[in-house]
């Protein structure tokens, strides 16, 4: 496996993408229809950040504060995902598989704690 990407949930998306573009010399790129707004940026060619736009406010009216989010783990050999799969089976943890819109990826979520995802990204096979 190798490192995918990372996700960081911002309340400015644009601030975050300026900085990334500008200072790490990272490129926006194509990014599937979600319905939530924000920016894949990538190194080379492969979206190495995604920033998903937080908008919304905690209770206490503080701006919503910036995190990551997950990260994700990609592998594109069948085998191995085939004994990924297994191995969380195995291991009792529950998962939530997912499609990316309009590409030909397939998703898959484990909840390690509250607030830590880790993501594991393949091609469709």
């Amino acid at each position: 496996m190798q490192l995918d990407h990372v996700t960081l949930v911002a309340p400015d998306c644009d601030a975050f993408m300026r900085f990334f573009v500008d200072i790490a010399g990272m490129r926006v790129g194509p990014r599937p229809p979600f319905g939530v707004g924000g920016y894949w940026l990538y190194l080379g060619a492969r979206p190495a950040v995604h920033l998903i736009a937080s908008g919304v406010a905690s209770p206490v009216d503080k701006p919503a504060s910036p995190r990551i989010d997950h990260l994700a783990l990609r592998t594109d050999d069948e085998a191995e995902w085939r004994a990924l799969l297994e191995r969380l089976d195995c291991h009792g943890y529950a998962y939530q598989l997912a499609d990316v819109p309009l590409a030909r990826e397939r998703q898959l979520f484990v909840r390690l704690a509250s607030s830590v995802v880790v993501e594991f990204v393949t091609a469709q096979f």
